[in-house]
């Protein structure tokens, strides 16, 4: 048995505190408010998952010291933004060897690296991996059949996150590219966005698969040019991810997408979503990348323009459709 703990108490650190939990093992769930790990051990009931109940044999704590100290496994979910801060306070505490498994998606904010680049650099003494897919966490906790894979430079520490994760409703797949199921998870959000806001338009089922197939090039474009396998984009992380949150109501970032589409700014679709949609923090740092390794992304371009430069959003629509012509092989 190792001691493990889950660091985020949202919808997704909750489900995966109860897979490992439900495996017999003693799990401490972290939140970052002391009032809602409270209530978790008071009522054992996760946020936004309804009639989902968490096991018995989990521990709730709001202390950063008492979630990490000694523990052989941590897993991450936090949000993209709080990996950084996260991690520099958990740093004290993590025992020489730990693995620390990345379930967030997006980049850090600050520097545009990957998040398990960001939390090596914060905590060095550790192995860090990353678990991606296509995943609602509200189908995992329903034990639904999900798949998902768990990368990392070291085959032992990949096949051991295999191991610990694998239930008869979830299967894992392993992946030495780390870079590229990481870059896979976290682009993925803003395609989906476009969906949405294609949805909120009422342009067709046409465009929308327009914009995942055109989406997913330009994903496996900026990973080849950071030093990604293609073949990552079209598997689990890639392909994989971008359909399931293209195309589901469980996807934040298409709801959010489906009320910008509306006419609502980006702000007021954050907050009517209420919760954290990473698609727009991916496209801001996205678009910075693309700059620096001089890659052509005109889905990104043009979204970021919308979100952050307040373009009308059918503008960008008649700027996609009439640009050059190309070849989809060589483009």
């Amino acid at each position: 048995m190792m001691n493990m703990s889950v660091i985020g108490s949202g919808t997704w650190g909750c489900a995966l505190c109860s897979i490992l939990a439900n495996k017999g093992n003693t799990v401490t769930l972290w939140s970052y408010f002391k009032e809602e790990s409270e209530s978790l051990s008071k009522t054992r009931k996760a946020p936004n998952l309804s009639d989902f109940v968490m096991p018995e044999n989990v521990i709730y704590t709001s202390d950063i010291e008492q979630a990490t100290k000694d523990m052989d496994l941590i897993v991450m979910v936090t949000p993209s933004a709080a990996i950084g801060k996260t991690a520099e306070a958990m740093s004290p505490y993590v025992k020489e060897g730990a693995v620390i498994v990345c379930a967030s998606k997006g980049f850090d904010s600050v520097t545009q690296k990957t998040l398990t680049e960001t939390i090596k650099d914060k905590i060095p003494n550790c192995t860090v991996a990353a678990l991606s897919g296509p995943s609602h966490a509200e189908e995992v906790a329903m034990k639904m059949p999900t798949t998902l894979v768990a990368a990392c430079e070291s085959k032992s520490v990949r096949e051991m996150i295999q191991e610990q994760f694998t239930t008869d409703y979830l299967r894992i797949y392993t992946n030495e590219d780390i870079l590229g199921v990481e870059i896979g998870g976290a682009l993925k959000n803003i395609i989906a966005l476009c969906a949405g806001i294609s949805d909120g338009l009422g342009l067709g089922d046409n465009a929308k698969a327009a914009l995942m197939t055109r989406g997913i090039s330009e994903i496996a474009r900026l990973g080849a040019a950071m030093g990604a396998k293609a073949t990552t984009f079209a598997g689990l992380s890639g392909v994989g991810d971008l359909i399931v949150t293209c195309t589901s109501m469980h996807s934040r970032n298409r709801r959010a997408g489906i009320l910008i589409g509306k006419g609502k700014t980006c702000d007021e679709a954050m907050k009517e979503v209420n919760m954290v949609v990473e698609g727009v923090y991916a496209t801001k740092e996205a678009y910075k990348l693309a700059k620096k390794y001089d890659v052509e992304m005109p889905i990104t371009e043009e979204v970021y323009g919308v979100l952050f430069e307040g373009k009308p959003v059918k503008d960008t629509v008649r700027v996609l459709m009439s640009r050059s012509r190309k070849n989809e092989i060589d483009d």
